[in-house]
């Protein structure tokens, strides 16, 4: 079926009824094409020729002379039979037949989506996704956006309820520094390998107990005791994780948290916290108003215990724990204090400021999940911004309009958001192969394009250690029929990504299907069983390169030759770049190949060409991990020995250091690598043969001061 109708139909099934009243709509297996009984003023000249082309047998259903063909209800079109109007019923049906066949909420089995306009029939797979539905709303029919938005209910009534205490009660500040304070939890859960959560809560719920036990017959604020405990926090976490554990990505994800990938343990875990809140409100409610509104006062009536307070601090750290899976620890007040804030400039009721709370940050995290996978933004910057923007209008309209009502304000506030928020743009399609770096991404739009649609996750000069989920990478995750991953610890994150986006694809794990590899690092952030830059060596690269053009002959047959000749195109560019680099080290004497870099990610390449690895300024496999003083103290009396004449910074990498050390040894540090991605669009290293190509010619410069220099004909 032509790729441009299934994208209409796709998106909004309805139309296919206008064009009922012309054509001959047949949705079966083996009928490519349809044809109009004559041309209508919407027809495409352009496309009218190469329709006419593929079909194979058109069929007019005005055609007197036709052979009698059987005949379906309209309605039967969004079965898997064939359905055929015939020309007497074409002539009575009136033109507005659309809602007659319009089923937004069923999914149509026998129409592909538009991420598979270019597959066969016979290997098409669906997803689970192919729903059809106003667009707008066309976000939520998808498993991960549906969990988000249960999470996000769990979250506000605890979220909302809570955060009337914290405006209240000025702990504000508290709740921030209390989700920064699960730091040290989470890098010990991740160090020590048990949950997450469990770390994150057992270190919040210490920090609640400090900043209570100071307070404890002090009148100091709850500000200057929570800044204390902070900093004792913060600073054991920042030990643990760089000293002891050497965590990185893992912890960094919790951090900053994703709703895109919420699974069930964390909804449990809201609903779990939220009602835990709602049963200590309800039973502790008054003696918290009272300490609010009058706190000198409140022990002459007889609220003299320390515990309602100490209470109060460990709900707020276990409903801001509930939540660092869904927002992370840098934007808690997103949920926690920005609704409450907001409604407590539009009411004075205490019943109605909480209620207001709850629907607020319902409402805004939903908005805001909705708005993030619209724009391909992090959710929980989304909600953030939204959420700042929403309280900004309000004391803006309160500022210019201080007589108007509350009411008004707030229902005028709320249609302007709502306005705003539809016209961020549509959802983006789904792709049918997907690839996780960059390098694996050039070699898939080699080989793919123009018969299969390509989806990449990491955009050049990016680090794929602190990779942070996006609604597009999970979108299109959910649509793919193939995931080329490079594995060895590089991209763990992705069997994360494919489980909870709801799709099904074929995940090819490229690092393990590479013929030389050397070993990875037995401990630290990057940690593996293989060092996982094995692209480095590009006889790798044609193993990865042979693998993926036969998965996607296997998934899509009826281009199995065109696959094939550009993979076989490709190899031998492959073979030549090889040639050419070791060509270009010929010139250059052993004793001078000697490789300083930001880290330690050129072993492959270092491998094949007979290149000496004198250090790296992070003595790791892994951005993750950092140096000491005394580990660069070391790397520059090396430096100095081996008489090294250049350090080599990382494109995807702040130079600062290498700069620093190149200027303590006399090194030169002006030729720049492409180590984990490929460069921008336009940049020598913007293919995965141009990174390549400009690596050795770096390393030539660098090596012989300039005098030489690696150019290879045949590779830009």
């Amino acid at each position: 079926m032509q790729c441009t109708l299934q994208t209409v139909v796709g998106k909004r099934f309805d139309l296919a009824a206008v064009l009922a009243d012309e054509m001959v709509v047949v949705f079966a297996t083996g009928v490519h094409g349809l044809e109009a009984s004559h041309p209508g003023p919407d027809v495409d000249p352009l496309n009218e020729a190469s329709l006419t082309e593929e079909i194979e047998h058109p069929v007019n259903a005005r055609d007197p002379d036709g052979a009698p063909l059987r005949t379906e209800p309209v309605e039967d079109l969004l079965s898997r039979e064939a359905a055929v109007l015939a020309a007497e019923q074409l002539d009575h049906r009136p033109a507005g037949a659309a809602a007659a066949i319009t089923r937004p909420a069923e999914r149509l089995d026998g129409v592909a989506g538009p991420a598979a306009c270019h597959g066969s029939d016979d290997t098409e797979s669906h997803t689970g996704n192919e729903y059809y539905s106003p667009e707008m709303l066309a976000p939520f029919h998808y498993a991960f956006v549906q969990r988000g938005v249960l999470e996000i209910l769990m979250l506000s009534v605890g979220a909302g309820l809570l955060g009337t205490w914290i405006v209240m009660r000025g702990l504000a500040f508290y709740s921030h520094a209390v989700a920064a304070a699960a730091f040290p939890g989470l890098v010990l859960a991740d160090g020590l390998g048990f949950s997450a959560p469990l770390g994150a809560f057992a270190a919040a719920a210490l920090f609640a107990l400090g900043v209570e036990r100071l307070a404890a017959g002090r009148r100091s604020s709850y500000d200057s005791l929570t800044a204390l405990v902070l900093v004792g926090a913060l600073a054991s976490g920042v030990i643990l994780a760089s000293d002891v554990f050497h965590s990185g990505a893992n912890v960094e994800t919790l951090l900053f948290g994703s709703l895109l990938l919420i699974d069930r343990g964390d909804i449990v875990f809201a609903a779990v916290a939220s009602a835990t809140v709602l049963a200590g409100s309800l039973l502790l409610g008054r003696r918290w108003l009272a300490r609010g509104f009058d706190p000198e006062t409140a022990p002459a009536l007889g609220l003299r215990s320390p515990l309602p307070d100490a209470v109060l601090l460990g709900l707020t750290a276990l409903s801001v724990v509930s939540a660092l899976a869904a927002i992370g620890t840098l934007l808690a007040t997103a949920l926690f204090v920005v609704p409450a804030a907001t409604v407590r400039l539009l009411t004075r009721r205490l019943r109605v400021w909480q209620l207001g709370s709850m629907l607020l940050a319902a409402g805004e995290g939903v908005a805001g999940l909705w708005l993030s996978v619209e724009t391909n933004a992090p959710p929980g910057a989304a909600i953030a911004v939204l959420g700042g923007g929403f309280f900004a209008l309000v004391v803006a309209a309160r500022a210019a309009a201080p007589r108007v009502g509350r009411r008004p304000l707030l229902a005028a506030g709320a249609a302007v958001t709502l306005l705003l928020v539809p016209g961020c743009g549509s959802g983006s399609g789904g792709a049918s192969a997907l690839a996780t770096t960059t390098q694996i991404g050039d070699w898939l739009r080699v080989l793919a394009r123009p018969d299969a649609s390509v989806h990449q996750v990491l955009q050049p000069n990016t680090d794929p250690h602190e990779y942070e989920p996006r609604p597009k990478d999970v979108l299109a995750t959910a649509d793919a029929k193939l995931v080329f991953e490079n594995g060895d610890g590089l991209d763990t994150w992705m069997t994360t990504v494919v489980s909870q986006s709801g799709g099904h694809p074929d995940q090819i794990v490229l690092g393990q299907r590479v013929p030389l590899k050397l070993p990875g690092e037995r401990s630290g952030p990057g940690a593996s069983r293989h060092d996982p830059h094995w692209w480095h060596d590009p006889r790798n690269a044609e193993a990865a390169v042979r693998s993926i053009g036969a998965a996607l002959a296997q998934v899509d047959g009826s281009h199995r030759r065109g696959y094939q000749r550009r993979t076989d195109a490709y190899l031998a560019q492959l073979r030549t770049l090889d040639r050419g680099i070791a060509a270009c080290f010929a010139h250059v004497p052993p004793s001078q190949r000697k490789l300083v870099t930001d880290h330690d990610a050129f072993g492959y390449f270092a491998r094949r060409y007979e290149i000496q690895v004198v250090g790296a300024v992070i003595p790791a496999q892994s951005t993750q991990a950092q140096p000491s003083a005394g580990e660069i103290a070391h790397l520059i009396a090396l430096i100095r020995r081996e008489k090294v004449k250049a350090v080599f910074p990382e494109s995807s990498l702040s130079p600062r250091l290498a700069q620093t050390i190149a200027r303590e040894t006399g090194a030169v540090s002006s030729h720049t690598l492409y180590a984990d991605t490929l460069g921008p669009r336009g940049s020598p290293g913007a293919t995965y043969l141009g990174m390549e190509r400009a690596n050795a010619d770096a390393m030539v410069r660098g090596f012989t001061g300039g005098a030489h220099g690696c150019v290879i004909p045949g590779i830009p």
